[in-house]
Parts: C-alpha cells; sequence; structure tokens
C-alpha cells in the first residue's frame, strides 16, 4: 500500500499575477509569509489593505517584499490605472483574502463595494480565495456561516481555518490557517481555473449520480436519508466548467441544476438505475456520489397507513447496486463510487471497489466535523485499485471535486479512452 498527501502545484504560481488582499485582522501579521511563498513560486503578487488592516501589518514591509505599491484607497491616483479598482480587477489572475475578517465576508458575500478591496472583488472576473480567521465564537454565528455558505455557492475558493491558539488566548477554531496552506490550496484553485482547449475535461462524457433516493412507504411516507447532494451537485457542476458533457441523475434535492448539466431527476433507487443505465453506454466515466437506498418497501400502500396499531412493520427488499450493475458493463470505463462510514472503514471500502469493479472509491466518516451530509466542506480519502490511497485534508466540496475529477481524467487518459457522443438522457 502507497499513502501519499496533496501538494503544492507550484507550477501553476509561476508567471501568475496574484493580488493579496489583507484585512483587519491580527492573522493580518502572516501576509509578508503569504506574499514570500507566492513570490517564491514565481508569482508577480501586489497587495490591496483595508485601512483597519494596516493596524496590524506595515505597509512598507509588503511593498519591499511584493517590489510595488501597497494600494489601500479606493480614490488613490495611479498612473498605471487610471480607475484603480478597475484596473487591478483586469489585472489579476487569482485574488487571495488572508485574512479574512467576518465583516470583509459579510460585505463580499453580500456585493458591497465601499472600499478599494470589495470594489476590486465585485469588478474582477479572476477566481477568488477567501482565507477566513476570527474567534470561534464569532465563527460560529449563524449569519457566518451563512455567509460562508454563499462564498461557496458563488464559487469562490475556501481556505478552511484551523484549531489552534486564538488573539483572546483562547483555544479554538478559527486560526487562519498557516501560509504554505493557503498558498498551496489558491495554487490548487488557479491550476483548475486556466483556460485551455474548451477546458481540462473537455475530451470526456461523465455521468454523476447525486442525493438521496427516497422509498415510498404510502403516499405521504417514505424511506429515506440525510444527504443532501451537496458533493456530487459540486462534481458535475465543476466537471461541467472544466468543459466535460455532464449528465448529472439526481434524487430529491432543494438544490439548483448546474449551469450547463443535463439533469434528470428521478425519487427511488430503481429509476435512478434505469436513468445512470440509460446513459452509461455514451460516457467516459461514472462518478456515483449519490447516497442510494439500500432497501425498499415491498409493496408500498395506496393509500395512507392509519395508525391503528402500537407496532407496524414493513416487508422491506434489497434495492439494485447501482455501482455493481455498471461495474458489470463497464469495460474501459472509469467507475467511482462513494462510502460513507461512520466508522474509518478503510477494509469496507477496499471490499466494496473489489466487489463493485470500481476504479476508484472516495471514503469518508461522516460523524466527523465537517465531513457530513449537509456540510459544505469535506474529509475525504481515495484508494484505487492498485491500493493507492490519498488523504486530503477538510476543504470545500469543490475542492474535493477537483481533486477527484483530476484522478478521473488522468484513469480515462491512461487507457486512451476514445468518447463516443453521450448519450441523451431517457425518462
Amino acid at each position: 500500500m502507497t499513502v501519499r498527501f496533496s501538494v503544492m502545484r507550484e507550477d501553476w504560481l509561476r508567471g501568475k499575477r496574484v493580488l493579496l488582499g489583507v484585512t483587519g485582522g491580527i492573522a493580518a501579521y502572516k501576509a509578508p509569509f503569504i506574499l514570500r511563498l507566492l513570490v517564491q513560486g514565481g508569482a508577480d503578487v501586489r497587495v490591496v489593505m483595508t485601512e483597519a488592516a494596516t493596524q496590524f501589518a506595515a505597509p512598507a514591509t509588503l511593498e519591499v517584499l511584493s517590489r510595488h505599491p501597497v494600494y489601500t484607497d479606493l480614490f488613490a491616483r495611479s498612473d498605471e490605472f487610471p480607475v484603480l479598482h478597475v484596473g487591478l480587477a483586469h489585472w489579476a489572475d487569482l485574488v487571495i483574502v488572508a485574512p479574512a475578517t467576518a465583516n470583509t465576508m459579510a460585505r463580499i458575500a453580500h456585493g458591497l463595494a465601499d472600499d478599494l478591496l470589495s470594489a476590486l472583488i465585485l469588478s474582477t472576473t479572476a477566481p477568488v480565495i477567501v482565507a477566513s480567521a476570527m474567534e470561534e465564537e464569532m465563527l460560529l454565528k449563524p449569519q457566518v456561516q451563512e455567509n460562508g455558505r454563499k462564498l461557496l455557492e458563488l464559487g469562490f475558493g475556501w481556505v478552511e481555518p484551523a484549531s489552534g491558539e486564538l488573539a483572546s488566548g483562547s483555544f479554538g477554531r478559527g486560526r487562519m490557517a498557516e501560509p504554505d496552506a493557503i498558498v498551496a490550496q489558491a495554487a490548487e484553485f488557479l491550476a483548475h481555473r486556466q483556460p485551455s482547449q474548451g477546458g481540462d475535461l473537455a475530451d470526456l462524457a461523465l455521468l454523476v449520480t447525486a442525493g438521496p433516493t427516497l422509498e415510498d412507504i404510502d403516499p405521504v411516507r417514505y424511506i429515506g436519508n440525510r444527504s443532501t447532494g451537496k458533493m456530487g451537485y459540486a462534481i458535475a457542476s465543476r466537471a461541467g466548467e472544466r468543459g466535460a458533457r455532464v449528465h448529472l441523475v439526481s434524487g430529491p434535492t432543494a438544490l439548483s441544476d448546474p449551469v450547463g448539466v443535463e439533469v434528470q431527476r428521478v425519487r427511488s433507487a430503481a429509476q435512478m438505475l434505469v436513468a445512470a443505465t440509460a446513459v452509461f453506454d455514451g460516457v467516459d466515466a461514472a462518478v456515483l456520489a449519490a447516497a442510494v437506498a439500500d432497501y425498499t418497501v415491498r409493496s408500498p400502500s395506496t393509500e395512507k397507513i392509519k395508525r391503528e396499531s402500537e407496532t407496524l412493520s414493513l416487508d422491506l427488499v434489497r434495492n439494485p447496486d447501482i455501482a455493481a450493475v455498471l461495474g458489470e458493463h463497464k469495460k474501459e470505463k472509469v467507475l467511482v463510487g462513494f462510502a460513507a462510514e461512520t466508522e474509518p472503514g478503510f477494509d469496507r471500502a477496499r471490499e466494496k471497489l473489489r466487489r463493485k469493479k470500481l476504479d476508484l472509491i472516495v471514503l469518508n466518516n461522516v460523524l466527523e466535523e465537517g465531513a457530513g451530509f449537509a456540510s459544505d466542506t469535506n474529509r475525504v480519502t481515495l484508494i484505487d485499485a492498485a491500493d493507492e490511497v490519498v488523504s486530503l485534508p477538510r476543504m470545500a466540496k469543490l475542492a474535493v471535486a477537483d481533486r477527484l475529477l483530476d484522478r478521473v481524467r488522468d484513469l480515462c487518459r491512461s487507457r486512451g479512452r476514445k468518447p463516443d457522443k453521450a448519450a441523451p438522457l431517457k425518462s
């Protein structure tokens, strides 16, 4: 067994123009270290500071390290950029906000533009990655959590805050990630958003399943699970943005259809199997992220079951295993499954991988903080057929999707797949 961990893609920083936004938190003292790593990676870096940030980090230090002026005033004059926020917005290939305070997150999430940093973020078409930093009590407030979710939905990159000693002296979650982690994740984020010949997945057609399946008991009741579909939708969304032709087969969710993705909504495991097999011949790979019910009711009642006795027994029968069915017919296709467990689960994941003839399985512990259903982040381990194990840190589900799609792309290319025209979805 080989175990390896993620490493930074330094090549993606070389020659790139990175704008570092520094806001008013004590973690601003780390900004020079972030800047230095970016410069060492070959990036051309400019710094924008909020007024509050200048109380925690010296602009002169950042000017020396970046070899450029530090910008703080929305209305400052610049020979290089006649309209400063517009010029900087167009100049940047990537924007990193580190630290991002709760106030900064709220202003960005709601589209405010009353200072230089917020105005250029609203103006730029470059990817933006946010590294939050605040006290744990503030981080856990519903308003802050909602703003974080909104940023993720808008496509912002997210660097998960760490646990450790905070500015108040207490110990908890909310400490800004270390500079090397921020720069590594920024490089990954940038890598997957490089313009290319239609995107790095442009020659691939993918099937993605997502969400739960619901198994009816009667017209008003059903058996279900806690899946919200966020992981599968993140995979479908990023695959589409990277150029793939994507067929998303989704169980019932409250999520909007990803842009540019063909979506078929189903309810039960049996319906999902029909929809998945209908398109499987026309794709190069299938990523089966749906949480499919293992059992269904043998004979659902056609009328609401009345509460007439102290107990109720349901006759359940096993649902077909969609991954196993596709595995029997995959030929040279790449097949990826998921193993959501409540314990470490390595042996069970490997058994599933072999039994279902998967090429890759994604293991996660749904009881782990930031890795369960409804979360915007995940922490997964990828295990392939050669028993190579890749453990990823906790990161946004969009970032997990990119890492998974990297493996799918590489597996497809290693087999020399020549994609057929994607088959249409059938209801």
